[in-house]
C-alpha cells in the first residue's frame, strides 16, 4: 500500500468533521470542478495529488528568507525600488502564522459557519497603512514575465483574490494591487556549471474579491446536499473516472469463476 495517497481521508477533516478547515485551495477546487470537490471533502476522497515542486518549494524559502531581512530592519527590498513601489515588508508578529497554511494561516469565520483560511508568501505596508498582498512563483521560461495573460493564470489571480478577502475580513486595509514576485530560471547559458541563474521580476496584479461571498454561499449549498454534483466538462479526473467505471462494469457483469472443493473451477 502507497504511504504517499490515502484515499479515505479521516473523518474529522471532512465537512462536518471537528478538523475541517476551508483552505484556499479547496476554494479553487471547487471552482475547477464542483463534483470533485464534493467527493474530496464531503465523502473523504481527495485526488491523488502531485508531487511537490522542491525546487519552487525552494526558492519560497530563499525569497521569504531575503525579504525577511528587510522585514527586521524596516527596509524597502531593491526589487521594490526598482519597480517604484513605496512600501516595506509588513512587520507583524502573526507573519510566520499567516503564512503556515497547515497549522492555520490567515483565518475567517464566515456566516455560513466555514471556517475559511489561506497561507500567504508575503505582505508588505504603504506609508498609508494600507497593505500589499504578494505571492512567490517559480517557472523558467525564455520570455521574460511581465503579466498574468495566459488562462491557466486564472488560478493565481483567484489566489490573490481570495488573500485579499481574507486580510480584509480581518480588519486590514488592503490594497486591491497585489504583486507576484516571479523568479525565472534561464535557459540560455551555455552549460548548467553547477548554477542555475533567475531574472526576478515584479508583475502588478488588480484584483476584484467580490465573487468570494457567492462562491462560498455556492460551495456551501453544495456540501450541504446529498446530491451529487455535475462535473466539470473540462475536469480530466472526472472523465478518467467515467471512462473507468464504465469499463469495470463490464466486469461485474460477467460470471465469476469459483473454485469447487475438489480444485477445479466452476462458474
Amino acid at each position: 500500500m502507497s504511504d504517499y495517497y490515502k484515499p479515505d481521508r479521516n473523518p474529522n477533516w471532512n465537512y462536518g468533521g471537528g478538523r475541517f478547515r476551508l483552505s484556499r485551495s479547496k476554494i479553487a477546487l471547487f471552482l475547477d470542478c464542483p463534483r470533485c470537490f464534493y467527493i474530496d471533502n464531503k465523502l473523504g476522497t481527495a485526488r491523488p495529488p502531485g508531487y511537490p515542486f522542491n525546487l519552487n518549494s525552494a526558492v519560497d524559502a530563499l525569497l521569504k528568507k531575503e525579504f525577511d531581512i528587510h522585514r527586521a530592519d524596516k527596509t524597502t527590498h531593491p526589487l521594490m525600488k526598482a519597480y517604484g513601489v513605496d512600501a516595506v515588508p509588513f512587520a507583524d508578529l502573526r507573519m510566520d502564522e499567516w503564512r503556515d497554511s497547515l497549522r492555520k494561516g490567515i483565518q475567517w469565520q464566515h456566516k455560513s459557519g466555514l471556517l475559511v483560511s489561506g497561507g500567504v508568501d508575503d505582505v508588505w505596508i504603504r506609508p498609508n497603512g494600507e497593505l500589499i498582498i504578494v505571492d512567490y512563483k517559480a517557472t523558467s521560461k525564455d520570455e521574460k514575465i511581465t503579466a498574468l495573460d495566459q488562462e491557466w493564470h486564472d488560478g493565481y489571480k483567484r489566489q490573490m483574490e481570495i488573500y485579499q478577502w481574507l486580510f480584509r475580513q480581518n480588519g486590514f486595509k488592503v490594497s486591491n494591487t497585489g504583486y507576484f514576485v516571479y523568479a525565472n530560471a534561464g535557459r540560455d547559458k551555455k552549460a548548467f556549471d553547477g548554477v542555475l541563474e533567475f531574472e526576478v521580476t515584479l508583475v502588478p496584479y488588480e484584483g476584484d474579491d467580490s465573487w468570494v461571498e457567492g462562491k462560498l454561499i455556492e460551495l456551501k449549498k453544495c456540501l450541504d446536499s446529498d446530491e451529487l454534483p455535475e462535473g466539470s466538462e473540462e475536469c480530466d479526473y472526472c472523465r478518467y473516472r467515467e471512462a473507468v467505471g464504465k469499463k469495470l462494469m463490464t466486469f461485474a457483469k460477467k460470471p465469476q469463476k469459483k473454485t469447487l472443493g475438489d480444485g477445479t473451477l466452476g462458474i
